[in-house]
C-alpha cells in the first residue's frame, strides 16, 4: 500500500545505477483539522485577497514580493522564478559515505523509503544495500523534489533503504545562540547520581505505541460526543516548576526514598 511515490528516478553509485521511486515515510492523515465556517449559515467561509487601501482584488493582480526591509520589496514574476529553477537530473548521485554519527542529529528531516523500481532495478540495488551494511556507512547524494534540490542520507533498513532528506547549514540555527545565556551551574554530585539511578530505573526499549497525542485524541473524543449531542472541555493539568529547596527531596522521592530525618532534629524523651 504504498500510494504514489514522491520521485522516480535512479540510484548511482559511481558506475552501478538502478532505477528507484521514493515514497514517504510518514503519514499526516491522523491529524484533525477543522474548516472555518460562517457562525450563522455555517457555509465554508472563502479567504478573499485583500488591499488594505483599495480592497479586495482578482488573483491576476497578485505579484511576488521579497521584503528587503519594512515595507520596502524586491518584486519578482513567475517567469523570473521559472527562469532559476533546477531541472530534476532524475538521478541520485551518491557522493561520499560517512559514519551515522558524523551527522548532527539537527540535520535529520523527512524519511522516505527508498524502493526498487522494477524488477531490473532488484541485483543493483542489493549490491548497493548490502555494501552499505558490511561497511556500516550512511550515503549521501543529492535529490531535486518540487524544484528544490535537498541533501539526502540514506541507510540500509530490513529489506531496502531509507532515505532522509537534510536540512541545509542555513537552515539550522546555532545552539549558542540558546544555550550561551544559560549561567554557569555545577550540579551536586549527590544529586547528580540520584537522577542516574531514577534513569536507570525508569529505562526500557522505545516502544511508539506508548505515546500517542493526548490532545489530537482528546479532539477526536469532543468531536464523537459533539456528534451524540453532548458537549466536553478537556483540561491538562500543567505540572508545576521543583523549587530548588525542594529539589533533593524531589529526588529522593522520585527514587522511592523517604527524605533523611534532619540530622540535628531532638530525640524524643524517654518516658
Amino acid at each position: 500500500m504504498r500510494g504514489r511515490p514522491t520521485w522516480q528516478g535512479h540510484l548511482k553509485l559511481s558506475l552501478v545505477t538502478c532505477p528507484v521511486a521514493l515514497y514517504t515515510a510518514t503519514a499526516r492523515g491522523g491529524e484533525v483539522h477543522f474548516h472555518l465556517l460562517s457562525a450563522r449559515t455555517h457555509n465554508r467561509i472563502r479567504m478573499i485577497p485583500t488591499d488594505p487601501e483599495t480592497g479586495p482584488i482578482e488573483r491576476d493582480d497578485i505579484v511576488k514580493g521579497y521584503e528587503l526591509e519594512k515595507d520596502r520589496y524586491v518584486i519578482v514574476t513567475d517567469d523570473e522564478i521559472d527562469a532559476v529553477r533546477l531541472e530534476s537530473t532524475r538521478t541520485i548521485d551518491i557522493e561520499r559515505f560517512v559514519d551515522i554519527a558524523d551527522i548532527d542529529r539537527m540535520y535529520w528531516d523527512e524519511p522516505y523509503f527508498l524502493v526498487p523500481d522494477g524488477k531490473l532495478a532488484l541485483e543493483a540495488y542489493a549490491v548497493i544495500r548490502e555494501a552499505m551494511r558490511r561497511t556500516r556507512r550512511i550515503a549521501l547524494g543529492r535529490v531535486v523534489m518540487h524544484t528544490r534540490e535537498r541533501l539526502l542520507a540514506i541507510e540500509p533498513r530490513d529489506a531496502g533503504l531509507i532515505a532522509y532528506t537534510l536540512r541545509s547549514q542555513g537552515e539550522v540555527r546555532d545552539p549558542a545562540e540558546a544555550f550561551d545565556d544559560i549561567p554557569a551551574k555545577k550540579a551536586d554530585p549527590a544529586m547528580v547520581e540520584i537522577a542516574e539511578k531514577i534513569i536507570a530505573q525508569q529505562s526500557g526499549p522505545f516502544d511508539p505505541s506508548k505515546f500517542t497525542d493526548r490532545y489530537e485524541d482528546a479532539l477526536r473524543e469532543l468531536i464523537a460526543s459533539k456528534r451524540k449531542g453532548a458537549g466536553r472541555t478537556v483540561a491538562v493539568e500543567e505540572p508545576s516548576d521543583t523549587k530548588v529547596v525542594d529539589l533533593m527531596a524531589a529526588l529522593r522521592r522520585s527514587l522511592g526514598k523517604d527524605e533523611p530525618k534532619h540530622r540535628n532534629s531532638p530525640r524524643k524523651r524517654a518516658t
